[in-house]
């Protein structure tokens, strides 16, 4: 810090002046003004630029502590592809009677008589509807067949007397699980268990 004398050139009365014989008629006031120095001022820090080898090095450091560089790429085929719901139609079949027609999965139709092969198909300007309203308005001509799950999967067969009402309907058979229609896929063949030949003792 420096100090600037600042004089100010006051008027002094006679009195004055008689009381203050070292000044003039005009008395100086000095003040003292502290004014920061130019030398005293702040100096911006000043730091050297990043040369082209540090920017080099920076950049490698943060591409090897990335976390995705150490993930692998996935194999096998892809998820968004398997198992994709594959079209109702196609998977289907349609019963139809009357202006309004119903859709069953494959496979549940377990019977179909001649007089009624021209019902399962589509019919042109029909209502679709669900299974029980349609069941519920051709319970004469339909019959259901309910099986479990492990019978619809093939793993059992349908009881011998399950069978032998199937054989004497004459009605369309539809095999449900709970009261809704479901795939009865066939009997799965079991493999007969293998057996080693019996080794005779050497004497």
């Amino acid at each position: 810090m420096t100090f600037r004398i600042l004089c100010f050139l006051l008027p002094l009365e006679l009195p004055d002046l008689m009381k203050i014989s070292l000044l003039p008629k005009w008395g100086v006031l000095a003040i003292f003004v502290a004014t920061p120095s130019v030398g005293a001022a702040e100096k911006p820090v000043m730091r050297d630029a990043a040369t082209h080898e540090q920017l080099v090095q920076s950049l490698r450091q943060a591409d090897q502590a990335n976390p995705m560089k150490q993930m692998k790429p996935a194999t096998g085929e892809d998820p968004s592809l398997v198992n994709r719901p594959q079209d109702l139609i196609s998977q289907s079949d349609i019963i139809a009677f009357q202006g309004i027609q119903t859709l069953v999965p494959k496979r549940a139709v377990l019977q179909i008589p001649k007089k009624y092969s021209d019902r399962v198909a589509a019919q042109p300007g029909a209502k679709v509807v669900s299974w029980a309203d349609f069941y519920a308005a051709n319970r004469s001509w339909i019959t259901t067949v309910e099986v479990s799950r492990t019978q619809a999967e093939g793993n059992l067969a349908l009881p011998e007397e399950t069978q032998k009402m199937m054989t004497k309907s004459g009605n369309l058979l539809v095999a449900t699980y709970m009261g809704g229609p479901i795939s009865l896929l066939p009997i799965k063949e079991t493999k007969p268990a293998e057996t080693k030949p019996a080794t005779t003792p050497k004497p």
